[in-house]
């Protein structure tokens, strides 16, 4: 039965306080605001670090690879003056636990309906970046009656639309980098390894600060981190299976769909992906941004998401 663990969320508060005083001087992600609740929630056989705040329409947030949920917090800030605003850490990231299995999409969608569940949220938007679009993807395709409004953020769906193309960009090398030789490669190493993502996906690697990459290199150097990181990439075959199957049993996904790209990285290719899967399509580009559009662009980021989340339903003719 899902319940939460107050003993985990204390060890998580410890661990978050040894985090922030890691670096003293260093920007690091844009905090939270104050009001924010963080709880560990066990369900579908992980336990999920959530942050909640605000009050309204509930909204989810979820992260994707080479940082957690703090990648959220202006974000966060900005929706929870009209949003229930819910922010996990996908499972094996971040201070969420990490099980021996379940990195395939459709098994971390479990993992979002068990935490709206024990939150009491029958519905929500959806906003999603990198590895958080898959799962975010085989949670509204799954239960699309559970999703209002659905944001994409610069990475495609394993399985859909020019997957194999995209598989052959040699920048993506890293979709096939894992293993118990590769763990051991990068094992005291994890700071090298994600600087290179940090660095090649950005349009200017400045604005990913030293605070908050110092950040992400020490929750991912946690015992096992490193192990659930490489599995998230593992099971994007399975992903494809699972996705291609789902969308020839349901169809398309029903809901509004934004699909957005950072200028110098997916760009207009977002859209183009969820055209394949979705009937209702917007598309937008994160100007002066790659891939890490809430360090380069939060500003524009966060006006576009929350302009398209408060749009009203367009008028039957």
């Amino acid at each position: 039965m899902t319940r939460m663990l107050l003993g985990a969320a204390s060890a998580a508060a410890a661990l978050v306080a040894g985090l922030a005083t890691a670096s003293p001087g260093l920007a690091q992600p844009p905090p939270f605001p104050a009001s924010f609740k963080t709880s560990q929630i066990t369900t579908n056989g992980a336990t999920i670090h959530v942050r909640v705040g605000g009050k309204g329409p509930a909204v989810v947030l979820l992260h994707g690879y080479g940082e957690t949920g703090d990648m959220w917090g202006p974000m966060a800030a900005d929706l929870a003056r009209d949003h229930t605003v819910v922010v996990p850490d996908l499972r094996g990231l971040g201070l969420s636990s990490r099980p021996a299995g379940g990195y395939d999409k459709k098994t971390q969608a479990g993992d979002v309906a068990g935490v709206l569940d024990a939150l009491k949220i029958d519905k929500a938007d959806l906003v999603t970046h990198d590895i958080g679009n898959m799962v975010g993807y085989a949670f509204a395709m799954q239960r699309p009656e559970r999703v209002g409004r659905f944001v994409l953020i610069d990475a495609p769906v394993p399985g859909i639309g020019p997957w194999e193309e995209i598989l052959k960009n040699p920048l993506l090398w890293h979709f096939r980098f894992g293993g118990p030789d590769m763990e051991r490669l990068v094992a005291g190493r994890e700071r090298i390894y994600l600087d290179r993502f940090w660095n090649e996906f950005s349009a200017d690697p400045a604005k990913f600060s030293e605070g908050a990459r110092a950040h992400y290199a020490k929750l991912y150097a946690q015992p096992g981190a490193m192990h659930a990181g490489f599995a998230q990439f593992a099971a994007f075959d399975q992903d494809a299976i699972d996705d291609k199957a789902i969308l020839a049993e349901k169809g398309k996904l029903p809901m509004p769909v934004l699909a957005l790209g950072g200028e110098k990285s997916f760009g207009l290719t977002m859209a183009a992906v969820m055209r394949y899967t979705a009937s209702d399509v917007t598309e937008g580009v994160i100007p002066a941004s790659g891939h890490w559009i809430m360090e380069e662009n939060p500003a524009a980021t966060v006006k576009i998401v929350h302009d398209f989340l408060d749009a009203k339903p367009a008028a039957r003719p």
